[in-house]
């Protein structure tokens, strides 16, 4: 499993949402601090659930970071995270 997919299954649990999109950005990074070879280092997620509508930014950003897990969040770079 990619590591994309594995954003995308453990908040599609965490969060139910009406919306999820997640791009793998790292070929736009390459030559750039955190960039790897075969990419899986920069991610762009878009999501759109209830529960995450409801609270702050910085909440909606804690509770995804929860969601994926520090396991995850420690094998990538960045994510760029649009969510509401």
């Amino acid at each position: 499993m990619t590591i994309a997919e594995e954003i995308h299954q453990r908040l599609q649990a965490a969060f139910a949402p009406e919306t999820l999109q997640v791009q793998d950005d790292s070929e736009k990074h390459r030559g750039h601090g955190g960039w790897s070879e075969g990419g899986e280092s920069h991610f762009s997620v878009l999501i759109r659930a209830p529960t995450l509508a409801a609270m702050p930014r910085l909440a909606r950003h804690r509770a995804v970071n929860a969601a994926l897990g520090a396991d995850l969040i420690g094998r990538i770079h960045a994510l760029a995270l649009d969510a509401g």
